[in-house]
């Protein structure tokens, strides 16, 4: 037996069935008229903010990073509440225009950004973070043959990682942003060139649940920023701290303690130095916001046996759920909180694989999970579905197609 991961709080139980911002999962997979089913619960994602915002410093404004979670519907509830919207390509430009937001809230980050993306970003009044020299150039080329003043910020590949992060994204060789002790140079050449200068993008990592790491980050980051500041000669305008706040999926996380990381932040704030005493200062959260808000289900269509093991084989999968999967950054697969739907309140009786409906060992939802008893047609719930599932996960494969998708 393998344990699963830990549920989050917020999920009721009605009628012995999971229930989500009040709804019972049959009734919601009923009206989506057919699984599998994204839900996602506008309530819990308004409870996140809104601590985020209790625990945080005043002055600290909270960026929503759209790779997490790019549904239509969440980017209308997202935009009303948190202060801009991070974008990674030109069709995520299309997405957050597509919602009404307003260019001048939005910032593009990427290694690779095409001609068109960013005629298409300086033409709405996006930011855009510069991962390199080249991209600068072709920035203000571009922003030239249009007669618009481009909108650049720099960023900052740091000398130092986000410790304990699931996927490093700075320190050492990275093809993410420009090494730091090159970006004085740089920001001196775009303000020579006439750009409106946008401050600093400094991303180290993603998925961290020590609050150690993260405030001994934040406080490099702060100091990097200061240093660049310094040796370029002028005041930040704006400093994205990046992110990197997990959320617990695994037996044995424990969630980050926000409040303590806000407090130290704003022990920080309280002695800017005067290069960033008048800056903007934002974090950047995706999966945070949105990720335990979420929950996968997905019906049973076989009850097997092997080998003395029993399989619960659904309709869903990696083609939605690539991360619980185990094959979306992880080394060792652990099980992610998984649940019997229809059964939510029952003890569990048997141990179980849940597997999905693709042609591939890879397909596995969970291994040998201790489980109430279910059988064919009942409703399983994979949680910590709000981020990096519909939009991270191959749902072409197969022909299988995407999933239906639902903001309650």
């Amino acid at each position: 037996m393998k344990p699963l991961g830990p549920i989050p709080a917020g999920f009721e139980v009605i009628d012995g069935e999971l229930a989500i911002s009040g709804r019972k999962a049959s009734d919601l997979a009923a009206e989506a008229g057919r699984t599998p089913l994204f839900v996602y619960s506008r309530a819990m994602i308004e409870e996140r903010v809104a601590r985020l915002r209790a625990a945080m410093p005043d002055r600290l404004r909270i960026n929503y990073a759209i790779k997490a979670n790019s549904y239509a519907p969440l980017l209308d509830q997202l935009a009303g509440l948190v202060d801009g919207l991070d974008i990674a390509s030109g069709g995520e430009l299309a997405m957050v225009e597509a919602a009404g937001v307003a260019g001048e809230r939005v910032s593009f980050a990427g290694p690779g950004k095409r001609d068109a993306e960013l005629e298409a970003a300086i033409r709405a009044g996006v930011t855009l973070n510069l991962e390199g020299e080249n991209e600068a150039r072709r920035a203000l080329a571009i922003g030239e043959k249009l007669g618009v003043t481009p909108r650049l910020a720099i960023r900052v590949n740091p000398d130092f990682e986000l410790k304990g992060s699931g996927m490093k994204m700075g320190g050492g060789a990275k093809p993410f942003g420009v090494d730091a002790e090159r970006v004085p140079a740089l920001a001196k050449e775009i303000i020579g060139a006439g750009c409106e200068f946008r401050g600093l993008h400094i991303f180290t990592g993603s998925q961290a649940l020590d609050a150690d790491a993260v405030i001994e980050t934040q406080a490099n980051t702060l100091d990097l920023a200061h240093r660049i500041a310094s040796e370029a000669g002028l005041d930040l305008p704006k400093l994205n701290m990046g992110g990197g706040y997990g959320i617990p999926y695994f037996n044995g996380d424990t969630p980050l303690d926000i409040e303590r990381v806000g407090a130290a932040l704003e022990e920080r704030f309280a002695n800017l130095p005067d290069t960033l005493v008048g800056a903007e200062l934002f974090i950047e959260l995706g999966r945070y916001i949105v990720g335990e808000a979420g929950v996968y289900l997905t019906r049973i269509l076989d009850r097997k046996e092997s080998h003395g093991e029993t399989y619960l084989v659904t309709d869903g999968g990696l083609h939605h759920q690539l991360a619980a999967s185990g094959n979306f950054g992880t080394v060792v697969r652990r099980n992610y909180p998984l649940a019997i739907a229809s059964h939510f309140g029952a003890e569990p009786t048997e141990v179980a694989n849940v597997v999905g409906c693709l042609c591939t060992p890879l397909d596995r939802l969970a291994d040998k999970a201790h489980l109430p008893h279910a059988e064919v047609g009942d409703l399983v719930a994979v949680f910590c579905a709000g981020a990096y599932g519909a939009s991270a996960s191959p749902s072409a494969f197969l022909g299988q197609g995407p999933a239906e998708e639902m903001l309650v």
